[in-house]
């Protein structure tokens, strides 16, 4: 099945292409959220090790992404085949890794540290390779600014129904329960994958010009260097929270029992903005209504630094705004690079580079949120699990204001990438 490059995109072809985000994203939340607080307050590995070994191992995996999407150009130039059966490989290989991670033996507690290490490198490097394919194959796909951002929207609202997934089962079963799942997910989504659209001939390469060498040509591209730097800036804004969250909820709310609800309004209500912010992406277009996501986030967590124990209800309509916010933040930003792509005629041989380059993005995003916030919090005096004065603060002002600054700058460099775009039009 070929979907033609400026047809439609039906409900169908979104459960057979999109389901694949439902278990990336399963594992996502525990990879980022979850396994920083596992090891750090239940295994008892400190936090300044945890964010050394977290920001290394981030930075080591970032530097393999623009190769990873460089193989998968390759791939794309014999057509879709080689693509899924490494697919196939990366997704045993990501589930695997989360069961040694999640679940490690009695005799890898005594070097625990090394042992989360090589766990991630496996993860990340599986879990890299599948996103990478998943995300240039649907950008392959084509289409209108509009049609690109439905597509980009079935990914992550599937992708959204696992993050609530994840986000509740922790509480509900084992982690070997969990793991289980994730396994079973991994295969139905393959499986779906399978059946998906396939780009049409005229974007998948026929012989393999440029690719060789093909690693820096994005960077060549003013257009996508403006891209890439928002997306930095605001995703690191995104990225500390979602690493001290649990840490939040915790110790500043006294609120450890319903950390799973929290989770599940934040994205539950991230799933149900997606339509909304389709609808504003029609009537006003792709920068505009990122733009007003930024707004609507900083309006919302300037809120969260004034909360302190028992503010439950005042948090949960916090969660519920910003993760309307954050539906802007999923489906804006990567149908915003297919855009750029296209708009540079590299759709046909490159498009792996540029996604290799934007989860180098990612990652770098979630490198520095643990490798400064963590050992920030605890020079700061924060100590997971004492509720001291000057602790409790330092994590406020950690938590809350941070990504309010982050998404201000983000907000004023998206407005320049705007007028940039305007004055390259007005010059044609």
């Amino acid at each position: 099945m070929t979907a033609p490059a400026t047809g439609g995109f039906s409900a169908r072809d979104g459960w057979h292409y999109g389901l694949m985000g439902l278990p990336l994203a399963f594992v996502a939340l525990p990879l980022y959220v979850h396994l920083p607080h596992l090891y750090g307050q239940v295994f008892g590995l400190s936090l300044t090790a945890l964010g050394a070994i977290l920001l290394t191992v981030r930075l080591l995996d970032a530097v393999i992404d623009p190769w990873l999407g460089r193989w998968c150009d390759q791939l794309f130039v014999h057509g879709t085949h080689g693509i899924m059966r490494i697919s196939a490989g990366a997704c045993g290989l990501l589930a695997l890794g989360m069961w040694a991670l999640l679940i490690p033996p009695p005799w890898a507690r005594a070097h625990l540290g090394l042992w989360l290490a090589l766990g991630l490198v496996v993860v990340y490097l599986a879990f890299s390779l599948l996103t990478i394919a998943h995300q240039s194959w649907g950008a392959r796909l084509g289409g209108s600014p509009w049609v690109r951002a439905r597509i980009v929207s079935w990914r992550e609202g599937l992708g959204l129904v696992g993050v609530v997934g994840a986000s509740v089962l922790p509480s509900l079963v084992t982690w070997d329960v969990w793991a289980g799942l994730l396994t079973l997910s991994l295969a139905l989504a393959w499986w779906m994958w399978r059946r998906a659209p396939r780009p049409a001939p005229a974007l998948l390469s026929t012989s393999a010009p440029h690719i060789h060498g093909s690693i820096w040509a994005p960077w060549r591209h003013s257009a996508f260097r403006r891209l890439i730097t928002v997306f930095v800036v605001n995703g690191s804004a995104s990225a500390v929270p979602a690493t001290l969250v649990l840490f939040f909820i915790q110790d500043r709310l006294g609120a450890k029992a319903y950390e799973g609800i929290f989770l599940a309004i934040y994205f539950v209500c991230a799933a149900a903005s997606l339509p909304l912010w389709l609808g504003l992406v029609k009537r006003q277009g792709l920068v505009a209504s990122w733009g007003v996501g930024m707004a609507l986030s900083v309006l919302v967590f300037a809120w969260v630094m004034t909360l302190g124990q028992g503010d439950l209800v005042a948090y949960a309509v916090i969660c519920a705004l910003s993760g309307a916010a954050l539906g802007a933040d999923l489906a804006i930003p990567t149908a915003l690079l297919a855009v750029v792509i296209a708009q540079q005629g590299d759709e046909s041989s490159r498009t792996g580079a540029y996604f290799g380059w934007w989860h180098v993005a990612t990652k770098l995003n979630l490198a520095l949120a643990a490798g400064v916030s963590l050992p920030l919090l605890a020079w700061l005096g924060y100590v997971p699990g004492q509720a001291t004065p000057v602790g409790l603060g330092a994590l406020s002002w950690v938590y809350g204001a941070v990504p309010c600054v982050l998404k201000v700058m983000a907000a004023w460099m998206l407005w320049r990438l705007a007028r940039a775009q305007h004055r390259a039009l007005a010059s044609q």
